[in-house]
């Protein structure tokens, strides 16, 4: 059955009521029409880029301005950030996502959003080709993203793959984090380890690393040559509680870790931590890459994870068809929240899907068919092909609205993952 993209919206918001985070930022402006409608339409014309001239042409209820009004003074990135959870802690209570994962783990990858080249966070990237930033996504296991953010091409994404510790407030928290060779560096495998996050990242070329031995006596009998230097404990242990407090303190909230990390990556002679936390991830590195060329298994499932944050990337670029793709703002907190609408409207439609999905399987169970688990493990809510992004919209706001009981209580899968009540 196909649907528009502002329809998705309104669906999920009877459900959810996820536009309860959206208000005046002063707390004093007075009242608006029919809120909920101007949010979703809102939500859809900065989710998926379209602009609120473009906008006002196809959802006939709403003028530019007044969608403009409400994007500057009803919606900051903070808020965005409380739907994103809502969004995310309704996805979780699905039987059918526990399926693809369990939230224990997730991947984070970048994608670059065209910008003008006339702005100061628009650069060129040397890998993808032509003007913008970098859009960054961690994104779990059962395909839901859990965290977004937006920085320039020149920064090293690995430095913000850390940063859902502190700012990722869902349900859904994991442990294990895959990623590029963007994602990764010996001060980030050794901050990871002091948060308790295992970092396990697909890494290019990863045979031109240095592979560290405990010291200097200890010899290996078929891969010694594969050893090149060793590792100074010393200096991980007059360091260790210099380093723990940076992680009390990241877990604290009082640091985020691109900040820390970004500062330790300054490479200075005199910072002792940053050479600290290098000694520990050379250390938890070393360790991780034997993992990785000895077990095939592991390197499927890096493999697998992965290609979930790229599919995802492919995904929110589906959505974000305005404009040609081309972010139009110039203003860098407006840029940022571009990403965040972006992340928020393709959260709520891949619930949607899930919905949907799961209603189609509910009465598929109740007519006699048999489904077998373990071909639902191979699906993916990232469908594309029953959504209409372009034309005229209306929102059919006076539609009774489907119950989400069905796709809660599916019978037969809890039976068969032995699912208790969350």
């Amino acid at each position: 059955k196909e649907n528009d993209v502002p329809n998705i919206l309104w669906e999920t918001e009877q459900w959810l009521n996820w536009t309860k985070h959206f208000g005046p930022i002063s707390g004093f402006d007075k009242k608006i029409e029919n809120p909920k409608e101007r949010y979703v339409i809102t939500a859809f014309c900065y989710g998926c880029n379209l602009g609120p001239t473009q906008t006002a042409r196809s959802v006939k209820v709403l003028d530019r301005r007044q969608i403009s009004f409400i994007n500057q003074r009803h919606v900051t990135e903070q808020k965005l950030d409380e739907a994103i959870v809502t969004v995310i802690n309704a996805y979780r209570d699905f039987p059918l996502q526990r399926l693809w994962g369990l939230g224990k783990t997730a991947s984070a990858d970048g994608t670059k959003w065209d910008l003008y080249p006339q702005n100061l966070m628009s650069e060129y990237h040397i890998r993808y080709g032509g003007y913008g930033g970098i859009g960054y996504y961690l994104v779990a296991d059962s395909y839901i993203a859990l965290f977004s953010r937006f920085s320039t091409c020149g920064s090293w994404e690995g430095h913000y793959i850390l940063d859902f510790v502190t700012e990722n407030d869902s349900e859904v928290q994991p442990d294990i984090v895959h990623s590029d060779t963007q994602g990764q560096s010996a001060p980030i495998f050794g901050l990871a380890q002091l948060l308790g996050i295992q970092l396990m990242p697909r890494i290019r070329n990863w045979k031109d690393l240095r592979f560290y031995r405990p010291d200097s006596d200890v010899r290996y009998e078929h891969i010694d040559s594969v050893f090149t230097e060793q590792i100074d404990w010393n200096l991980i242990e007059t360091m260790l509680p210099d380093m723990l407090r940076v992680a009390l303190s990241v877990k604290a909230g009082k640091i985020t870790p691109s900040a820390i990390l970004r500062r330790l990556a300054t490479y200075s002679r005199k910072n002792k931590l940053y050479f600290a936390f290098r000694e520990l991830g050379r250390v938890i590195r070393t360790k991780f890459l034997l993992q990785y060329i000895s077990d095939i298994d592991v390197r499927r499932m890096i493999s697998v994870a992965t290609n979930k944050s790229e599919r995802f990337n492919q995904f929110a670029d589906f959505l974000l068809f305005g404009g040609k793709g081309m972010i139009a703002e110039n203003v860098r907190d407006e840029q940022r929240k571009v990403i965040k609408y972006n992340h928020l409207v393709a959260n709520l439609v891949i619930l949607h899907t899930l919905v949907t999905m799961s209603d189609a399987l509910h009465k598929m169970a109740t007519d006699g068919h048999t489904i077998d688990p373990a071909v639902l493990a191979c699906f993916s809510p990232y469908l594309t092909e029953h959504i209409n992004r372009f034309g005229e919209y209306e929102l059919r706001a006076s539609q009774e609205m489907a119950s989400l009981e069905p796709a809660l209580s599916i019978t037969f899968l809890k039976d068969a993952m032995n699912l208790s009540p969350v």
